[in-house]
């Protein structure tokens, strides 16, 4: 796929940014330099490869998942604007 000057005006209209005619062209050789490279990484095997969340190997640690009250609920009011009888204390917003 090849990205021409139109293109890469209405990506750019798109994204909300400002880019003077005169940049546009080497917007669109960006965007097609982008292109080329994503296509690159389509003709990599990754038969066999396990999927990974970072570059090195770390278990996350873990913690029993098990219901608790929190144990802090003036702390936690305490960040409140508006708090009563132990509770947030939001505006009404249905009639």
């Amino acid at each position: 796929m090849s990205i021409d000057t139109e293109t890469a005006r209405k990506v750019a209209k798109l994204a909300r940014i400002a880019v003077p005619e005169e940049e546009l062209p080497a917007l669109a050789q960006e965007f097609n330099a982008i292109l080329g490279f994503v296509e690159q990484l389509g003709e990599v095997d990754v038969d066999g490869v396990e999927p990974m969340t970072g570059v090195t190997p770390m278990r996350l640690c873990r913690r029993d998942d098990v219901v608790t009250t929190g144990g802090m609920p003036d702390k936690i009011l305490s960040n409140a604007p508006d708090a009563r009888e132990g509770f947030f204390a939001v505006p009404k917003v249905v009639e």
